[in-house]
């Protein structure tokens, strides 16, 4: 009796422990919205990883339907492509903070975390004149430490209700899944690259863009940043550095 109630409290410990880490809803180990208010049918389309040398085609994509987004930045693309970090801003963007080399946070120590966060702040902000509001955890996944972290820097999570996992399904995939979760307040996660990598493949992901967007905007979806999702009065969805 007493191995089999050591055994359920350790199974018990071991769910709560994943759904801190990972979990969309979770806020246990630092404060994080996975999706926005339901009171209007507005979706914010993200996208990670970036920038890359693909980022300026998805750019061009949404222009041509006035699609604003929110880009999560890796410091280390945005130093590596500093005029296409500062692209996305000028196309009317928002851009928020994805840690500077997108190091997995978990098991590791709370200097680890901050800097990573610090560093890319520094990054993004050096290469684009803004200085992030926001910042999503790579793989989705948080740590012991990371709520202290946000908070010393001004930062708010932000997690996704649905993610496309274009780093591996075929264009089709894609639009099903990001299709089928169009609902008011969604936050659908993409990558305009993958990790730190050069030149990385995401033509999928960029096919998938031709095909969400005029869908969603044939449903009656409008597309907002995630300021702008949150806030639908906030007029500048980046904060200038003074």
């Amino acid at each position: 009796m007493i191995l089999e109630t050591v055994a359920s409290a350790a199974c018990a410990s071991a769910g709560l422990l994943a759904y801190a880490v990972r979990g969309r809803s979770s806020n246990l180990l630092a404060p994080s919205i996975y999706r926005g208010p339901q009171t209007r049918t507005a979706v914010a389309l993200t996208f990670d990883d970036g920038p890359s040398e693909s980022t300026p085609e998805l750019l061009e994509i949404l222009g041509q339907y006035g699609v604003p987004a929110t880009f999560f930045q890796c410091g280390a693309n945005a130093r590596r492509l500093p005029d296409i970090a500062r692209g996305v801003l000028e196309a009317g963007h928002e851009i928020g903070n994805h840690t500077e080399n997108h190091s997995a946070l978990y098991m590791r120590p709370p200097a680890f975390i901050f800097g990573e966060l610090a560093t890319a702040q520094d990054s993004i902000t050096k290469a684009t004149g803004v200085c992030p509001l926001y910042f999503r955890a790579p793989y989705g996944a948080r740590w012991f430490g990371l709520r202290t972290a946000q908070r010393r820097l001004g930062l708010k999570g932000i997690m996704w209700t649905c993610i496309g996992l274009d780093w591996r399904l075929p264009t089709e995939r894609i639009v099903s899944r990001i299709v089928s979760n169009l609902f008011s307040g969604s936050i659908l996660c993409l990558h305009d690259g993958r990790h730190t990598q050069a030149r990385p493949n995401v033509r999928p992901m960029l096919e998938a863009i031709r095909q969400i967007v005029p869908e969603a905007l044939e449903r009656g979806f409008e597309f907002a940043t995630i300021s702008q999702l949150l806030c639908p009065t906030q007029p500048n969805p980046t904060q200038p550095i003074e």
